[in-house]
């Protein structure tokens, strides 16, 4: 059967060109790979050696209020570290963090691109737990404060494999605790 191995892209309609590349360049530290600025589209990389991009932005957002039409843009980083250098960035740019949470299998740094598009960026932590779960957390607390953290909810939440079913009491988004 004939199945989807991966996200290929995202495409986000834009309203300032400029912008959104000189962010997803410069804070997120991604690589323009194409670009037609005549025709409005430029695409990015996080890793332009092995894939050709990720993210599209096309000229084109309409002004005003209109729905949101993007959930989450969500891109992984390597390390912990890596995790609490975005955070530090991003604040030094100015850019606000809506919130840091633990999901168990993950921490995500969440925020706004330039246009309003939320945005996560998480750091898998190696434990396999795939519960739609978010705890507050301090990332820059000390290494071992953190994973002892990330144990603490892994155990609470209990592990419910890739494609498993879940408890409708364990499904539960920011319940804290």
């Amino acid at each position: 059967m004939a199945r989807v191995r991966g996200l290929g892209r995202v495409g986000i309609y834009v309203r300032d060109l400029d912008r959104m590349v000189g962010f997803y360049r410069d804070v997120m530290g991604m690589q323009v790979t194409k670009q037609n600025w005549r025709h409005g589209i430029v695409f990015l990389s996080a890793d332009a050696a092995t894939v050709d991009h990720e993210i599209a932005l096309v000229r084109g957002r309409p002004a005003g209020e209109e729905p949101r039409l993007i959930h989450q843009i969500s891109m992984r980083v390597e390390t912990l570290d890596d995790l609490r250098a975005f955070r530090r960035r991003l604040l030094a740019e100015g850019y606000r963090i809506d919130q840091i949470v633990n999901h168990g299998s993950a921490l995500g740094c969440h925020f706004f691109d330039p246009e309003g598009n939320r945005t996560e960026v998480f750091w898998l932590t190696g434990r396999a737990c795939w519960v739609p779960h978010s705890d507050p957390i301090d990332i820059e607390q000390s290494d071992e404060a953190v994973m002892a953290d990330v144990d603490r909810v892994w155990r609470r939440i209990g592990h419910v494999p890739v494609g498993g079913v879940m408890e409708a009491e364990t499904a539960t988004l920011g319940s804290g605790g």
